[in-house]
């Protein structure tokens, strides 16, 4: 019985089986069957939309900043040499690197003993030659008195050369009287020729006195201007740098021993390419004088100076590009000669242009706005100026449009859009990032600000302005950070 039960147990089981195979082969058969037989179904696609920002463009008036580079000069310095060699004994208190000096003060005095004792020869050489030309000039009228001594007795002589020859003719005199008087009177010519020879001479003798006495006036000149070179002193008010000398040091003729800087006159010197160069002339092809702001960045605070373009360099330099202009500063707390400052030059204003984000421009020229169906449209622009993050462009069916502000390779014209306008976008996070300090790290900083010996007055002034605010600028508390090191 066990084995029978057994025996229809497996029968029943291998009958189930065969079964369900027999019911799935029919059931994949049928599915086969109905996809073969049944129509393909094409799934409905629908048009991807884009979410883009979107600006209005408002034609107006605006003036262009071109930004460049440059670095601040003085516009009056002078090297301070040596125009007498010797030693330096004795220096100014100021004459050391960064002094303040004032115009006409000492500043250093080179040994004076070869100099003064040169001097003193000198003048006494013009003592002698004033005591030559005075003796000259009394011996000048000495011979003149000769002279006219020597003239009286010749007129005398001839008289009475002539009272023997009218004695001869009346028969009294006798030709022996006659030739003795004429011979006294020829001598007396030559006698009054004699002096005036010696009147010659001490005339001669004056102009050689003279001439002496010019020659030491002369080197008694000289000799002074030696002695006053052995004092150096300057030539304007300012500041001393490249200080290379030292009191009992041993100095030569043209050696230089520092430059004087003045640093209240400040220029900015700055090099623009050819067609910016071209943008700062006028109509007349004359150099604009354009303002000009020059910034220098220092521990946070930035440093502003203004000014006017002035000059541009006469010639390109060996290797260079572009135009070298130079700007005079006014009024420029805090900058030296040698800081490389940001500066800023106004260029004329234009009109009718549109303010963009840079990335709004394509590269073909063109930017995308939106058109009917909210779908895009590429117009033509011309651009006129670069600003930053910014340009400035103009075009004819530009006025009033939605421009796209960013321009990415999934857009072009006639897809569909989706605008996100500025009212809608929430407020911009372009304000300076402020922070809150607390007690501790806002005392560690006002106390590195107090005791930095390299930092302007006025820069801590501004500095201790702003940590003594609730909210301090995170610009301000990094750079400084940066600086102590923490």
């Amino acid at each position: 019985m066990r084995f029978l039960r057994h025996s229809l147990t497996g029968l029943f089981l291998v009958s189930m089986t065969l079964g369900l195979l027999g019911y799935a082969g029919y059931v994949l058969y049928d599915a086969v069957q109905t996809r073969l037989s049944a129509e393909p179904r094409m799934p409905e696609r629908r048009e991807r939309m884009f979410a883009v920002n979107v600006v209005t463009a408002a034609p107006q008036r605006i003036t262009p900043v071109l930004t460049v580079f440059g670095e601040v000069q003085s516009r009056r310095s002078l090297e301070i040499r040596a125009r007498a060699s010797g030693t330096l004994v004795e220096l100014a208190e100021a004459f050391e690197e960064g002094g303040q000096v004032r115009k006409g003060q000492l500043l250093a005095r080179i040994d004076p003993a070869d100099s003064e004792a040169a001097l003193a020869r000198a003048k006494s050489d013009v003592l002698d030659a004033r005591a030559e030309v005075r003796d000259a000039q009394r011996s000048l009228g000495l011979a003149q008195d000769e002279l006219a001594a020597a003239q009286a007795q010749a007129d005398l002589r001839e008289r009475a050369f002539q009272r023997q020859k009218d004695l001869e003719e009346r028969g009294v005199g006798t030709a022996a009287a006659v030739e003795t008087a004429e011979l006294a009177a020829s001598q007396a010519r030559q006698v009054v020729i004699t002096r005036r020879q010696a009147v010659a001479a001490a005339e001669a003798r004056i102009d050689l006195a003279k001439t002496a006495l010019s020659r030491a006036e002369i080197s008694r000149d000289e000799a002074g201007r030696r002695l006053a070179d052995t004092r150096i002193t300057t030539g304007f008010s300012g500041s001393l740098s490249d200080v290379a000398a030292v009191e009992g040091g041993l100095v030569s003729a043209n050696e230089r021993l520092a430059t004087l800087v003045d640093a209240d006159a400040l220029e900015v010197a700055f090099r623009v390419s050819t067609p910016q160069f071209a943008r700062l002339l006028d109509a007349d092809g004359r150099l604009r004088r354009a303002p000009v702001t020059a910034t220098l960045e220092a521990f946070g605070v930035d440093l502003e100076a203004t000014g006017a373009i002035t000059r541009a360099g006469a010639a390109v330099g060996e290797g260079q590009t572009g135009r070298l202009v130079f700007a005079r500063l006014g009024e420029a707390a805090g900058m030296k000669p040698g800081d490389f400052v940001t500066v800023r030059v106004r260029e004329p204003p234009l009109d009718q242009v549109v303010r963009l984000p840079a990335s709004a421009l394509g590269a073909d020229g063109a930017v995308l706005a939106l058109g009917p169906d909210d779908r895009l449209e590429s117009l033509e622009v011309t651009l006129l100026r670069r600003q930053g993050d910014d340009i400035l462009v103009r075009g004819a069916a530009l006025a009033g449009r939605e421009v796209v502000t960013g321009r990415s390779p999934l857009l072009g014209a006639g897809i569909k859009v989706r605008a996100i306008r500025p009212e809608s976008a929430g407020p911009r996070a372009d304000a300076p990032e402020m922070l809150t300090l607390s007690a501790e790290r806002r005392a560690r900083l006002v106390a590195y600000v107090q005791d930095s010996a390299d930092m302007p007055d006025a820069v801590k002034t501004r500095l201790l302005a702003k940590l003594g605010q609730d909210r301090v600028p995170a610009r301000v508390v990094e750079r400084l950070e940066t600086r102590m090191g923490g």
